[in-house]
């Protein structure tokens, strides 16, 4: 009789592996848990905006009903992209206030990952566009801080991302917002850009090359990679590495009781968008942004009100109500949702994505955004279980 050797049981354990990922996903109970997501800018109908979010749901069976899993270009509200240059608009601008009660009592979480909107020309033509545009649809609506405001009255869960309540959303609905959740946005936004070089990046926006050079004497001197501000009028501050830079990229610091709490590491490069906000001391501060500017860099951050370092995540998560806002395009990560259906995935994680590349964004779904939303929606779940333990 022929022995089958260690090392050929090994290849066939591994080669086997995925299937039996899929196969332990595949009867993993599914948790009934309601989330009303609001997306409006969603270009394509893969919702990247939105994708990260439904990935972790996916991977974890969390259902919008107790048989059924979210699906990412489905189960939103907000821009719905049809074809030939059609769409429909199913935000909860459509929704009475009778309808925004009854989604408040039926929803158990609310998730807001991007208000920011949809463009003329980059829906036009397909693509993203480099030039300013028209408002197609966006912003924060009455309706949406309305049910906002229902949910928090209920105590439930709410999650909200850059840019919730910043351009395009009226300033009446961004002070109440402010208000309501004791958060101050001060008017400006950034990104990591990998170069300056206009004649080599053409993601380069071109509205903020030449908003700089009006107001820098036709100057655009930048050819590394760095950091650009802008503010709400369109004022630009760029700060380049190495120039202004100690390090080339932003970097989300947690403190060990949070990274331990959340799951999350200690340092992370952010290379995508996020505002700079301020915060009241009802609110605790989970993570921050560090710019590391040399001093050069220091001079021009204080020249503008920029502080080097500013809250990455927001937290009230207390009796009176549970609210998180991310001060990033955290749910926005370039990440397929084929690997949400192999349970374990993430122990292979490392293979996905190159740390080295400052602009990649992978790693931050699954170093970051993934083990945080997961460790929320846990504690959220248990705590949702003994409010019904305690009602029975």
């Amino acid at each position: 009789m022929r022995k089958i050797s260690i090392n050929t049981i090994l290849f066939y354990a591994i080669i086997a592996l995925p299937l039996w990922m899929f196969m332990i996903w595949l009867v993993w109970p599914k948790t009934k848990l309601v989330i009303a997501i609001v997306d409006k800018t969603v270009l394509f109908k893969s919702g990247q905006e939105h994708a990260s979010l439904n990935w972790v749901l996916r991977n974890n069976k969390y259902g919008k009903t107790s048989k059924e899993l979210y699906e990412v270009g489905r189960d939103y509200f907000g821009f719905f992209p049809n074809k030939n240059k059609k769409f429909d608009l199913k935000g909860l601008e459509r929704v009475s206030e009778k309808g925004l009660e009854k989604l408040s009592n039926d929803a158990q979480l609310a998730y807001f990952t991007d208000t920011y909107g949809i463009y003329s020309k980059e829906w036009y033509l397909g693509k993203n566009i480099t030039d300013r545009q028209r408002l197609l649809y966006g912003g924060l609506s009455p309706q949406d801080m309305l049910f906002l405001k229902k949910m928090k009255q209920k105590k439930k869960l709410i999650i909200t991302e850059f840019n919730t309540f910043a351009t395009p959303t009226p300033n009446n609905v961004a002070r109440d917002f402010e208000q309501t959740f004791k958060v101050k946005w001060t008017g400006w936004v950034g990104k990591y850009f990998d170069s300056f070089d206009t004649t080599k990046n053409k993601e380069l926006p071109h509205w903020l090359v030449d908003n700089y050079k009006t107001q820098n004497n036709n100057q655009w001197p930048f050819k590394k990679s760095g950091i650009a501000f802008v503010d709400k009028n369109d004022k630009i501050v760029v700060l380049e590495y190495v120039t202004h830079l100690v390090a080339e990229v932003p970097y989300i610091v947690t403190a060990k009781k949070n990274r331990e709490k959340y799951n999350i590491p200690k340092s992370m490069k952010y290379p995508f968008w996020f505002d700079v906000v301020r915060t009241s001391r009802s609110n605790k501060i989970i993570s921050f942004y560090d710019l590391k500017p040399n001093k050069e860099g220091e001079k021009i951050l204080a020249n503008h009100n920029i502080p080097p370092q500013f809250p990455a995540i927001i937290e009230h998560y207390e009796n009176d109500y549970k609210f998180f806002y991310f001060c990033g395009d955290y749910a926005d990560n370039p990440i397929s949702q084929g690997g949400s259906y192999f349970k374990g995935i993430s122990y292979f994680r490392k293979l996905f994505y190159n740390n080295d590349v400052a602009a990649e964004r992978v790693s931050f779904f699954w170093e970051f955004y993934r083990p945080m939303i997961e460790t929320i929606l846990n504690r959220y779940r248990e705590d949702l279980k003994k409010e019904n333990d305690l009602q029975k």
